[in-house]
């Protein structure tokens, strides 16, 4: 597991993914958008929604339902798409995390922070950084680097580079 911060205190992109609580480093988060055309790429990754064009750049968009083994919900008006920026192979990548609903930064103390359970959880340990107790409630904050994992980033890369192009120019 990933050592807890050592800084007083810590900022996360709070999100929701089917009625439950999770979060991302804000310093990994690029921006966060408003749900777009997502472009479905032909034969990709279960997991995989498709890429969207943000500013001229193909990004590939992860359903983090289908990643996690969740049950699908309907996109509303609070869907969102994080994107997040990961260093793969010593280069910088964006990847978009398709969430229920962003609810802002929360900030946490080290006293706030646990190391996630060894075992019991729903999600691959070794991908939850730690466990945040805000407001009453559970916040799973997530490894960004070990969500989206090196070998998905390089199958992700290799079927962008075949289909992307084609799938965002209608070719």
């Amino acid at each position: 597991m990933n050592e807890l911060r050592a800084t007083e205190q810590s900022q996360y992109l709070r999100f929701h993914l089917a009625g439950r609580s999770y979060a991302f480093d804000v310093l990994k988060v690029h921006e966060v958008m408003s749900l777009v055309q997502i472009t479905p790429l032909p034969s990709s990754m279960d997991f995989l929604a498709g890429v969207i064009n943000l500013r001229g750049s193909v990004i590939p968009v992860v359903d983090l339902h289908r990643k996690f083994g969740m049950s699908a919900v309907d996109n509303t008006v609070d869907t969102s798409i994080i994107i997040v920026d990961l260093v793969h192979e010593g280069e910088a990548t964006l990847i978009g995390a398709l969430v229920d609903a962003v609810k802002g930064v929360m900030r946490c103390e080290k006293k706030d922070l646990e190391a996630p359970p060894r075992f019991g959880m729903q999600l691959n340990s070794n991908i939850v950084h730690a466990i945040a107790k805000k407001d009453g409630e559970f916040v799973v904050i997530l490894d960004t680097e070990r969500v989206f994992s090196d070998k998905e980033l390089w199958l992700v890369r290799d079927e962008l580079g075949q289909d992307a192009g084609k799938a965002l120019t209608g070719a």
